[in-house]
């Protein structure tokens, strides 16, 4: 928006209920529950206001941005789900709410990076905006945006570039984004003998879209193992493809050793998921424990692990 002279940028959040997507009735689409494929144009449009509300939208941005209509001069929007989170289950044991993915992995390392640390390494928590299908915008996972904040720390420490790679090269990425659990409906969606489970444990994700090999889930069973956090793994079906994640795709520009993990969850990408309480303590202790260590490569695929 325009202040003056200046181009400035501001978060808004219109916050009400304000947009609602409207289902089409099954009487009007007999067939849905044989199968429906949505078309984004036609059923994917959201409803703002009646006839009365036409040309009223921006003016509902420009008042909640606390500015007039007229000095806007671009937008992104984003419409999101409202519906509040809530824990439920026999237990207390689920956790549902919307954006889930990957937000759990998000607040559980993030949870972690500030309670852990250890003197002799530098802590990195790379959160990027826009995800796996927009990883190359400028902010993205394939954009240069953690390889030059990497550098810029090194040069503010006063290293050469070789040792900034030599950095890199003894470095260790855990790539946390979340993971399919075994769906009580449906398990033949799953592979016969890796089939993560809710509140079960952090799960060691292999594909050949994901940087996880024999070395770096190793090294991530092994701090887990002495934390006594438990482990799971996950793997497509053979006969089924699977989703993308941000470590393979940080690898092009930072190459270092990585794991993709992920917490087990249902419903995933929908507009209201789930997952399980005691995975998300489970992540926390991981991820202050990874953080807490200090580990060297020695070469030859062997790591030297210090607390």
């Amino acid at each position: 928006m325009k202040e003056g002279n200046r181009i400035a940028t501001k978060l808004v959040k219109v916050d009400r209920d304000l947009l609602m997507i409207p289902n089409l009735a099954i009487h009007f689409n007999r067939e849905v529950n044989d199968g429906y494929k949505y078309n984004a144009q036609v059923d994917m449009l959201p409803l703002y206001g009646g006839a009365d509300a036409k040309g009223t939208f921006m003016e509902t941005v420009a008042e909640s941005a606390g500015v007039k209509k007229e000095d806007i001069l671009g937008h992104d929007l984003y419409l999101y789900n409202r519906v509040p989170g809530s824990i439920w289950g026999a237990s207390g044991e689920f956790l549902s709410c919307g954006r889930l993915d990957d937000l759990q992995c998000a607040f559980s390392t993030l949870k972690g990076f500030l309670e852990g640390g250890h003197p002799d390494c530098v802590s990195v928590h790379a959160v990027f905006d826009n995800e796996e299908i927009g990883s190359l915008t400028k902010q993205g996972a394939n954009s240069t945006f953690l390889e030059d904040v990497l550098r810029r720390i090194n040069s503010a420490m006063g290293r050469s570039g070789e040792e900034y790679l030599m950095a890199i090269a003894s470095s260790f990425m855990v790539s946390a984004d979340n993971a399919h659990a075994a769906h009580p409906n449906h398990g033949e969606k799953s592979d016969p003998i890796n089939r993560p489970y809710m509140n079960e444990g952090i799960v060691i994700k292999y594909s050949t879209k994901y940087a996880t090999d024999g070395l770096s889930a190793a090294v991530f069973r092994a701090l887990c193992q002495e934390e006594g956090v438990p482990c799971q793994a996950f793997t497509n079906r053979s006969d089924m493809a699977g989703g993308s994640t941000l470590g393979n795709i940080s690898n092009s520009h930072v190459a270092l050793n990585t794991v993709n993990i992920g917490l087990p969850q249902l419903s995933m990408h929908s507009p209201y998921e789930t997952a399980g309480i005691k995975d998300t303590c489970y992540l926390i202790r991981a991820a202050k424990r990874f953080y807490s260590t200090s580990m060297k490569a020695m070469g030859s695929g062997s790591y030297e692990v210090r607390q």
